[in-house]
């Protein structure tokens, strides 16, 4: 393996750690609704788990609901079990085809207690992050121990890794201070 390569695979796996951590983010719950929320609800249709969003069409009513439109007639007591039953603490009510879904308003202790939750959630994504450095340098130094490098090379490219890493971790600090301000505004 050559040391563009070593910096391309590293670059490919920091950039799916922060999609990953990105994908986290949007489960997080902040003042407002989103139809996002609901992605972790699965419904049995035709005896398959299927998530909510390939069964019915969500949308936002307004500032605190969720309008949940099942395709089929029949899916709609089905829907509104599994939301209740999913672990968001929501309490869906339905009104004729269409379910809608009132968001409680959040206490600001529990806003305190999901940014915690996104601080470490973005901690974790930097490990994630540092740890793939570690591995491209070490790549870089095992290319120099075998002679297939230069020290130059090496150095040049640990400075490339580190460039990287920092990109991504700022990008990782953005994020973070983004999804706080989301949750903290009323």
């Amino acid at each position: 393996m050559s040391i563009p390569e070593i910096h391309e695979q590293a670059e490919h796996k920091m950039l799916q750690s922060l999609e990953s951590f990105k994908h986290g983010l949007t489960k997080i719950r902040t003042g407002r609704p989103s139809p996002q929320l609901l992605d972790t609800v699965h419904v049995e249709y035709y005896g398959a788990m299927l998530p909510l969003s390939q069964v019915a069409n969500l949308s936002l009513l307004d500032a605190r609901t969720i309008g949940v439109a099942p395709w089929e007639k029949g899916m709609g007591t089905k829907i509104e079990k599994a939301i209740r039953e999913s672990d968001l603490g929501l309490n869906p009510s339905s009104q004729g085809d269409l379910i809608r879904v009132p968001m409680p308003a959040m206490t600001e202790e529990r806003r305190k207690e999901l940014t915690k939750v996104v601080r470490n959630d973005g901690e974790a994504a930097k490990i994630a992050i540092r740890n793939l450095r570690r591995d491209a340098n070490d790549a870089v130094k095992k290319l120099v121990k075998e002679k297939l490098a230069s020290e130059d090379d090496e150095r040049r490219a640990q400075e490339d890794v580190q460039k990287l890493t920092d990109r991504m971790i700022n990008e990782v600090d953005r994020l973070v201070a983004a999804k706080e301000q989301d949750i903290m505004a009323v």
